[in-house]
């Protein structure tokens, strides 16, 4: 009959009915003709599974001589009380969630305040993730991120949590054309001539031409233990593309930019919660084609002539820069990684 929390028990207005049939010596089922209800709605009203409405305060008051108010008091004191042992059930369930979260990082960061506090945690996080309660982000349908299904239960993807709500509060200030895939195809090649830029240049350039076909490209901070280079995922009708800003080498980034654009020209992001390995390779193979074409990536490597004045010319004829040409080699093994890493460029942006 009672519903309890570590602070707070729940008592219907049952509970005082029954000690009034008790005091009287009447059973239910007489109590029930008398108040011309159901023996089952009785029941109910007892044990505290109906509502004591503004009728049956009245009715009461007529059988039992006790004032519609008090009823109607002692009704309104239960709900507030059921509410107060929610909450606070919740706030326990929520400060085991809190938990898993990299919340110091993310102060650091500026996303939330900073607090050592448990009870503060799971209500910065709340408001932070736009929530009641933060086991509702198990639910799938507030993510919708290309890259894998997410599960509550992994410090992980908890941290991919965070790490997309970031990207999603920041895309808000971004004012973008309707989502264009025309548009975005007929762009491609001039994007992945910007690898031939700094990033001071590039960065605002890419973020113009992507927000005119209706992308909107975030860099943030990387969160630990998210393991991601980037995601996308659909928001307001427009594709989101967010990428990570730490050790970025320029190889990495571009390779990553254009398995992300992939999923959104590839129609991927429609279908978020069917990703799979497959989908994955193919945003990879799209990737290394439209960096390196795989024909000329092929003839280049026919030569078997890979200096540094090699891979720097054959980076020049296809118009890229030759970092990528290197990290597209020591991906697949024809050079080691520590091999013509001059030639690689690190980017560092600023947060």
């Amino acid at each position: 009959m009672y519903t309890r929390s570590h602070t707070t028990i729940a008592v219907p207005p049952g509970a005082t009915i029954k000690e009034q049939l008790e005091d009287r010596g009447m059973k239910q089922k007489e109590f029930a003709i008398r108040m011309d209800l159901s023996e089952k709605h009785v029941s109910k009203l007892i044990n505290g599974e109906v509502q004591l409405t503004a009728d049956v305060a009245h009715r009461l008051q007529i059988v039992l001589g006790i004032p519609a108010e008090y009823w109607n008091n002692l009704e309104a004191l239960y709900r507030d009380d059921l509410i107060k042992i929610e909450l606070e059930n919740t706030l326990d369930s929520d400060k085991k969630i809190a938990k898993c979260f990299p919340y110091r990082q993310m102060a650091e960061y500026g996303w939330v305040p900073k607090t050592n506090d448990a009870k503060e945690r799971v209500a910065n996080l709340r408001s932070y993730f736009e929530v009641v309660s933060l086991d509702i982000l198990a639910n799938a349908n507030l993510t919708n991120i290309v890259c894998r299904r997410l599960k509550i239960t992994e410090q992980g993807d908890l941290a991919l949590m965070a790490w997309a709500q970031h990207i999603k509060l920041e895309a808000r200030d971004v004012q973008a054309d309707a989502f264009n895939s025309k548009e975005l195809k007929r762009a491609i090649s001039t994007i992945r001539a910007m690898s031939l830029k700094s990033p001071d240049v590039f960065l605002p350039e890419l973020k113009e031409i992507l927000r005119k076909c209706g992308v909107i490209l975030v860099l943030s901070p990387h969160l630990p233990g998210s393991y991601l280079q980037g995601a996308t995922f659909m928001n307001d009708n427009h594709p989101i593309i967010g990428m990570t800003t730490r050790g970025k080498d320029a190889d990495k980034f571009w390779f990553s930019l254009f398995h992300e654009l992939a999923h959104i020209l590839l129609d991927h992001i429609k279908q978020p919660e069917e990703m799979t390995k497959q989908r994955e390779t193919e945003a990879d193979a799209y990737a290394q084609e439209q960096l390196i074409p795989n024909e000329s990536y092929r003839a280049f490597l026919k030569k078997k002539v890979y200096t540094a004045q090699s891979i720097q010319r054959f980076a020049k004829e296809i118009g890229i820069a030759s970092g990528i040409v290197v990290g597209r080699m020591q991906n697949d093994g024809i050079l080691k990684h520590q091999e013509m890493n001059s030639l690689k460029e690190s980017y560092d942006f600023a947060r």
